[in-house]
């Protein structure tokens, strides 16, 4: 009899231990420990927002920063979109959230965030995600993991991070998903749309991800045509001379990654005009304050970097070309910090808006094109957007990569509206395709172009045309 107690208490004592050990996972998988609550300069709103870090794999070292808004209103009924901005190296956080299209909008440098009208909230529950390790907030206890960086690996922790993310929100995971972003994103977004479809052929209810569509605008897709639309531009906007468009046509071959000596030369002609203006909006002001040799270099990346200098009330909405600079001061603000539960580990750099400790990038495809032309297949919604003063990955470069696709046009290019005046112009193939030109806005979209850009997401949520007339 006393053997059979003991047997009961081993159960007993058992049973309290997996009990503890279910109730702590459940807790360290629990998405109220990121609440945010006192963000400083916060607008007061009545939908919650998240912050924080997911760690990947165990034992991997590896942990990305995300920030999470809840929709502004039927939270349960709308769907889920993760935003991501390109780069490589740069992140959604300090752009997309904070300068684009999240509800709180950096447009100064003092401690007031200023509420989005045209925030995508409005509409989805909105998700943001600094990625790889190494951009913004998100870190790696192993310095090698850095020199390892590359297109692959930033697909695989991002699938991996979202998996991850949707056991801290198990109530999200039955949404309909959608993956956006701009320039660079135009690998991440396909690349990750790939893993998440084929992970989901073999995967169970656990690691199924409902994804129905994908969103980028001004998209790196494809080297030849991004690269030829780039020169083709910048002629056809009296950006460069006919002599020097001319020397370019006939000495480089844009099918090659080797050039001739006078090909080089001419392009790098070309690119000295961005030195004076801004090559992701034309017609907009540069910030002028400490624009130097460094901030120039900068300039003719992917990565964008202004400086200081207030030039508020000089365009439409507040557009301030200085906007960037105040960002990365304030994600460096040790209160913003806290309340975002970020920067836990006290990294040994400071945040930026594109990171200064990635320094390798170790693949990048020529072309995204065949995965897009696979998610097209799989029956996914795709559409493409061009802000039409971008001179980076102008619209002339979108429309020489969606040519290659050879698809057959369903409804033909014609304008597009918003409130009865043009938004931009835009194009319908078979197959579930879109492409649309954003009238009057550059690199990023949401910047100069809010109700246009929140317009353009409503209908492609929806799957619906963009208005074809004034009213």
């Amino acid at each position: 009899m006393a053997d059979y107690g003991a047997v009961l208490l081993c159960i007993f004592i058992s049973f309290l231990q997996a009990s503890y050990a279910i109730a702590a996972k459940a807790r360290a998988e629990s998405s109220e420990d990121d609440l945010v609550l006192n963000l400083p300069g916060q607008p007061p709103v009545e939908f919650r927002h998240y912050s924080g870090y997911v760690r990947l794999r165990e034992g991997d070292g590896k942990a990305l920063f995300y920030w999470f808004f809840e929709a502004q209103g039927n939270v349960s009924e709308k769907p889920l979109l993760l935003w991501l901005n390109g780069g490589p190296g740069c992140s959604s956080i300090a752009y997309g959230a904070s300068l684009e299209l999240g509800p709180f909008l950096i447009r100064n440098n003092q401690s007031k965030l200023i509420f989005n009208n045209y925030s995508w909230n409005k509409v989805a529950n909105l998700l943001f995600l600094e990625a790889p390790v190494g951009v913004g907030y998100s870190y790696t206890n192993k310095s090698e993991d850095l020199l390892v960086l590359g297109d692959r690996i930033t697909a695989e922790d991002s699938r991996t991070f979202l998996l991850n993310w949707f056991k801290k929100f198990r109530s999200f995971k039955s949404h309909d998903f959608y993956i956006a972003g701009e320039s660079y994103a135009g690998h991440y977004v396909p690349q990750l749309a790939e893993l998440i479809y084929d992970g989901n052929k073999h995967s169970g209810k656990e690691s199924y991800i409902n994804l129905k569509g994908i969103m980028i605008g001004n998209a790196v897709m494809n080297d030849e045509t991004d690269e030829m639309g780039m020169i083709d531009y910048a002629w056809s906007h009296a950006l460069i001379s006919d002599a020097l468009y001319h020397t370019i046509k006939k000495e480089c071959n844009f099918k090659s990654d080797n050039q001739t000596i006078p090909c080089l030369l001419a392009m790098r002609s070309s690119m000295e005009v961005y030195e004076e203006i801004d090559i992701y909006s034309l017609y907009t002001p540069i910030c002028l304050a400490t624009l130097d040799k460094t901030s120039r270099k900068r300039l003719l990346t992917h990565s964008r970097l202004f400086s200081s200098n207030d030039l508020r009330g000089m365009l439409p909405s507040g557009y301030d070309p200085c906007n960037e600079h105040y960002a990365e001061a304030f994600f460096n603000r040790k209160d913003v910090q806290r309340a975002l539960h970020a920067n836990v580990t006290d990294l040994p750099y400071a945040y930026s808006s594109c990171s200064e400790v990635i320094k390798k990038w170790n693949d990048s495809p020529e072309s995204i094109l065949p995965i897009i032309t696979k998610l097209i297949t799989a029956g996914l919604r795709v559409w493409v957007y061009s802000g039409d003063t971008d001179a980076r990955i102008p619209v002339t470069s979108t429309r020489y990569s969606l040519e290659i696709l050879g698809m057959k046009t369903k409804v033909g290019w014609r304008p597009w509206f918003n409130e009865g005046q043009v938004a931009g112009f835009a194009q319908v193939y078979e197959g579930g395709l879109t492409f649309a030109s954003v009238y009057g806005a550059g690199h990023q979209v949401p910047v100069l172009r809010p109700q246009q850009a929140l317009s353009l997401l409503v209908h492609f949520l929806a799957g619906d045309p963009l208005p074809p007339s004034r009213f």
